[in-house]
């Protein structure tokens, strides 16, 4: 059950986010990972110590001989960082992976609270990107800055994730795991509705990556016609796991375990 996935997003030198991220978690869920990196990070469990974004041109060139060679089932977006880049990935899209289901994780904030878009990129991202999006997946932050609505709980989430809908995209994922609580709740917003899901709380600190392994795992699954309620659930099932069992690694907050398969079926 392979799926080509094609990740558009930056480095992460410490290993727990960002590419890194990305090929471990379409790997484990055995699909096929493909990049074009967008920057490069100095980064580790503390925090971002330093970006230097990637030539633009270089970013399309990297799509370009990809998809014109070994193809895509689906792209997945992470860290733009600024409004040329952005550019220049919805423009490479549009030429030469029109028809492949993108996922957009509008990255706008590390883990350790550096920000990784830069604020007149937002705009940018909501009129190229986000409505051409199959799904995107923002956390409540990243949904609060593209809405401008605050959000304090669940009816909150479901006025936002409709205000995200009217923005093009054809689902939204929003992800509830910055509120406050034992549970953590997501909702997928379509035109046909809003699907609720729920879990308990992983209590840890080695959370680090988990909205682009998300986000990822959720690629890999619709590359794989899962379809995408389905392609969510084992997209969330991965992380939960990958928060169970992460390693301990590092000082801050530390990575997931992306090694983990899920047992045949989950």
């Amino acid at each position: 059950m392979h799926g080509r996935v094609l990740i558009v997003a930056g480095s992460d030198s410490g290993g727990g986010a960002g590419i890194q991220a990305d090929i471990k978690a379409v790997t484990a869920l055995n699909g096929f990972a493909m990049t074009a990196i967008t920057a490069l990070t100095a980064q580790n469990t503390l925090g971002v110590h330093g970006i230097h974004p990637i030539p633009v041109e270089f970013v399309r060139q990297q799509i370009e001989v990809v998809m014109t060679d070994l193809g895509a089932d689906a792209v997945k977006t992470g860290m733009l960082a600024a409004s040329p880049a952005i550019r220049a990935v919805a423009e490479a899209l549009s030429d030469f992976a029109a028809e492949v289901p993108l996922v957009v994780d509008p990255v706008m904030v590390a883990k350790g609270g550096a920000l990784l878009l830069e604020t007149e990129a937002v705009k940018t991202l909501k009129w190229t990107l986000l409505p051409r999006a199959t799904v995107i997946t923002p956390n409540l932050y990243e949904a609060e800055v593209l809405t401008g609505r605050k959000i304090a709980g669940e009816a909150d989430m479901r006025a936002a994730a409709h205000d995200l809908l009217k923005l093009g995209p054809k689902a939204v994922l929003l992800k509830g795991g910055h509120l406050e609580g034992g549970l953590v709740v997501d909702l997928l917003a379509t035109e046909e509705g809003v699907t609720r899901f729920a879990g308990l709380r992983v209590d840890t600190r080695h959370s680090h990556g988990t909205g682009c392994t998300l986000a990822s795992a959720l690629a890999c699954g619709i590359a794989q016609g899962l379809g995408l309620t389905r392609a969510v659930e084992r997209a969330r099932d991965y992380v939960r796991v990958g928060l169970e069992t992460a390693p301990g690694f590092g000082h801050g907050h530390g990575p997931l375990n992306h090694a983990h398969t899920l047992r045949p079926g989950v």
